[in-house]
């Protein structure tokens, strides 16, 4: 508890002269005892558990099995191929999560810090990671506090800790604060923590704790006890996995009793009919394609400034039920903005743009000449203020105080340059800000006069006031106005502003004044005042209309206060009455099932510690919802790491929030996840679509053999056969379906229940309806040929079911680009690489059976005015298909 005790204690503890900071040699001991200060990643996989990770997927282990059968049995080109399958899928996933571990670390570079500290009795530069227990840091604005620190000297300093706390308001320090009981993080004045920034003023203080052992690093170290979860598309693999592998036991068996029975064929025979049937049984492709089909919605979430850092990732987006979002950066802009402007006794609303710098305003309907006054208020606001508004490639950023930022923005939108000001009035003096008197005063020479800016808490500045501005003119600051102006002040903190007020006090010299607060800031002029938040992004209202239209619920859980939280909510629709939001506080002698109850009604979670953020995604999840938690701080880790789909923030996320997330945001917008959700959604929906074709396709198949034996009638396909129908003309309409265009109801749609299979409902009675179909159409092919067309050439008839199965199963991957509309509603053409898809695989139909090398390889006889039986059943999958989503509608 090193923000308790004395500073001199401490300082003898730590073993450490304040004036002299550590000497190099120290430092160098101390580096080796207590380690580098930074943060080992806990999610960084090596790459032999990358290998094992895609080795040990039960579908994988099925293919291997299947290799391993083939091989002993003799096909081992069949053998290869099917080892070579499993060998590219793994590499493309190993490849594409290492593009993203490749992503986070350039992300994490930018937030790379150095520290100034004193070292010899010299002050230098150092890096972040070579800081040690008992370094002396130099804070000033702007510096990214490199560890945990306890302050030693604390001049008006304002420390943004919302990386640590959620709080969106910088926090005043006061290093001569002590303590000698617990308290919470982010009220503890005297001490500053890793990975905070310094918003004002300036500060001194001895390192306490660095790496692992601070307070960003001990929530980091906590991450290893989360278990890992399994994302829905995996659960639904693996189940699928199971059930072929049971599927392909039964057949094989059932294939050699009813062989060996059935047919003249030799039991080693009936051996090899049933293995080659198992190995049609699994389809092959299927791991590759789903592999691919994410590895490319994963790229097209890049181009959307979503990072997904492991492919399965992609598709747990899409089943996506609710969204717990930090509010600070993700769903506002974060940047504080003032949206009011209070002068001569009116409120005006101020827009993006700011006000017109020319010209009069117009207020409720009339137009009014407030222009003066309101450019005087702006004068104030930018006269008595250190932060600054910097230019760079044509973008402006604000370095210092996040609220003195609000109001150089609104003077620049006004033509009140600050950088023309200060060389025109120059700060002759001040009276710096402090917690105490909460107002801030500078002195400036404006023609020939001397002016005291002062700005500061409303309340304050009024009862300091006797005058007040009206029309560009003084008037008595009677108790009747000031009762009125105070009025304004709590109606615009009901709105969940900041509000500032500003006043001025003319000299006609300064000499002989005693520059103290006690002469300077009394029977002040009052101008006005300022309401400022920090806003809504105007893209994240539609967004949330977007998930509330998909069935998606939207849940704020912030560090920031009760009322801002509330304000920016209803503004954007996440909740409409107060009843919806509560303190994160009144969750903590809460039962599990009590939090259960309340997590479906509440939608606003306002001051919420670390704990609170894991106590509600743990209830969200019981409730059987899939659950995405967004945040950028260190507070947020261990929530994100607990959810369905951690989600940090690209900018302002911390390193311990990327690493621990599933998905980055590089733009740190709402919106964005609801992109990637309907990102996932897509992906989904076309991995139902071709796993779907590719099983429909190898059952069909496996009866197709299956009854031919049942009925005495020889193998319909031969072993090779079979395997270029799996792995070749298979795959292309596979890939191709991966990649159908979104249909236009697809967020219009509730979210996927993740109980259910990929094969459940009208998925699992399309798959039975189009494998029945495809049989009765290639038996049906394969008995006109060999009893009528060929009679006796079992060769030609292989011939006619071989192209019949092909070209049935090419017209069948048209109809399943969807369940519910038509190929005329959905167009032919619209997906162009189906088109080209089907194309292919046709023409190396064509080139296997009219080649004459190949076709000699592949067993098959040269046929013509056949092809005309060969389309019309061929035909007979896709009519079934399209008739049934026209009969179901």
């Amino acid at each position: 508890m090193d923000y308790q005790g004395s500073k001199k204690d401490l300082l003898e503890k730590i073993g450490v002269d304040p004036k002299t900071g550590l000497s190099s040699s120290d430092a160098k001991t101390r580096l080796e005892k207590y380690g580098p200060n930074s943060i080992e990643s806990s999610n960084k996989k090596s790459m032999l558990q990358k290998i094992l990770d895609q080795i040990i997927d039960p579908m994988v282990i099925l293919l291997i099995v299947a290799s391993i059968i083939s091989a002993f049995t003799g096909d081992k080109v069949e053998a290869i191929i099917i080892i070579a399958i499993v060998v590219v899928n793994a590499i493309m996933s190993i490849y594409q999560e290492g593009q993203a571990e490749d992503s986070v670390a350039a992300l994490q570079k930018m937030s790379s810090p150095e520290a100034t500290v004193l070292r010899d009795g010299k002050r230098g530069k150092v890096k972040a990671e070579e800081l040690v227990p008992g370094d002396i840091v130099i804070l000033e604005t702007g510096d990214i506090i490199p560890a945990d620190i306890r302050l030693l000297d604390s001049r008006n300093l304002k420390i943004d800790e919302s990386s640590l706390t959620g709080e969106s308001v910088a926090v005043e320090k006061d290093a001569n604060e002590e303590y000698n009981e617990e308290v919470g993080i982010g009220d503890r004045k005297n001490s500053a923590y890793s990975s905070s920034i310094v918003t004002y003023g300036h500060g001194e203080g001895v390192v306490t704790s660095t790496g692992s052992e601070s307070e960003i690093g001990k929530i980091a170290t906590s991450l290893d006890s989360v278990e890992e979860k399994q994302t829905p598309l995996q659960k639904q693999l693996n189940e699928l996995s199971k059930k072929l592998a049971i599927l392909v036991i039964i057949v094989c068996a059932l294939v050699f009793v009813v062989g060996y029975f059935r047919s003249n064929m030799t039991w080693l025979e009936n051996f090899m009919v049933a293995v080659s049937l198992a190995v049609a049984a699994i389809p092959e492709g299927l791991t590759a394609v789903v592999t691919i089909v994410l590895s490319i919605g994963m790229n097209r979430m890049v181009e959307k400034k979503a990072i997904v850092k492991n492919l399965v990732s992609v598709e747990t987006l899409g089943s996506t039920t609710a969204i717990c979002s930090d509010k600070t950066g993700t769903l506002t802009q974060n940047e504080m903005t003032i949206t009011k402007v209070f002068t001569d006794f009116k409120e005006f609303d101020v827009d993006g743009s700011g006000y017109v710098p020319e010209g009069d305003i117009s207020h409720q309907g009339q137009v009014i000449d407030s222009h003066d006054q309101i450019k005087l208020l702006m004068t104030i606001a930018s006269l008595s203020n250190d932060a600054n508004l910097i230019e760079r490639s044509g973008t402006y950023e604000i370095t210092g105080d996040p609220t003195e930022g609000a109001m150089l923005t609104l003077s620049e939108k006004w033509g009140i340059v600050q950088e023309d000001l200060n060389e025109a009035h120059p700060r002759i003096d001040e009276i710096p800000f402090d917690s105490e008197r909460k107002m801030m005063t500078t002195f400036h020479n404006i023609e020939d006069s001397f002016y005291a800016m002062t700005k500061g808490a409303p309340d304050i500045i009024i009862k300091n006031s006797s005058k007040i501005m009206i029309d560009g003119k003084l008037e008595d600051f009677t108790e009747d106005k000031k009762k009125e102006v105070l009025e304004e002040n709590t109606k615009l903190a009901k709105q969940a502003l900041r509000v500032m007020a500003y006043a001025f006090k003319p000299y006609e010299t300064l000499e002989g004044e005693e520059l103290t607060t006690e002469n300077i800031e009394r029977e002040m002029v009052f101008v006005g005042l300022t309401g400022m938040i920090d806003p809504p992004r105007p893209e994240a209202k539609a967004a949330v209309e977007e998930c509330h239209r998909s069935g998606i619920d939207v849940i704020m859980i912030t560090g920031d206060y009760f009322e801002t939280a509330l304000a920016i909510a209803k503004d954007l629709g996440i909740a409409e009455r107060e009843d919806q939001a509560m303190q994160g506080s009144e969750l903590n002698n809460k039962s599990e099932e009590e939090i259960r109850e309340i997590v479906k009604t509440k939608r606003i979670f306002a001051r919420v510690s670390p704990q609170n953020k894991v106590q509600l995604v743990n209830a969200l999840q019981a409730n059987g919802n899939i659950v995405a938690m967004t945040g950028d701080g260190v507070n947020d880790a261990p929530a994100i790491k607990n959810a369905d789909i951690g989600i940090s923030m690209g900018i302002t996320g911390t390193d311990v929030a990327k690493d621990t997330a599933d998905m980055i945001l590089v733009d740190d917008n709402f919106a964005t996840i609801v992109n990637a959700v309907e990102e996932g959604r897509v992906i989904f929906s076309n991995i139902k679509k071709f796993v779907s074709f590719l099983l429909s396709c190898n059952i069909a198949e496996v009866l197709i053999v299956f009854l031919s034996i049942l009925f005495g009638l020889p193998s319909p396909l031969t072993p090779i056969q079979l395997l270029w129908l799996n792995l070749v003309t298979d795959a292309f309409p596979a890939l191709a379906l991966g990649v159908e265009p979104a249909e236009a109801d697809i967020m219009e749609r509730p979210p996927r229940d993740p109980h259910q299979g990929i094969l459940s409902g009208e998925t699992g009675r399309g798959v039975i309806f189009q494998s029945i179909a495809i049989t009765i159409a290639v038996l049906a092919s394969y008995v006109i040929g060999l009893k009528y067309i060929f009679p006796g050439n079992i060769e030609r008839a292989h011939t006619m079911v071989f192209a019949t199965l092909i070209t049935s199963e090419l017209l069948r991957a048209f109809s399943v680009r969807s369940e519910k509309y038509t190929l005329r509603e959905l167009g032919w053409f619209s997906n162009k690489n189906l088109v080209k898809a089907n194309l292919l695989s046709f023409a190396l139909l064509l080139l296997v059976m009219y080649v004459p090398v190949l076709r000699n390889l592949f067993e098959l006889e040269f046929i013509s005015w056949q092809w005309w039986i060969i389309l019309l059943l061929s035909l007979l999958p896709l009519l079934i298909g399209e008739i049934r989503k026209r009969t179901r509608r």
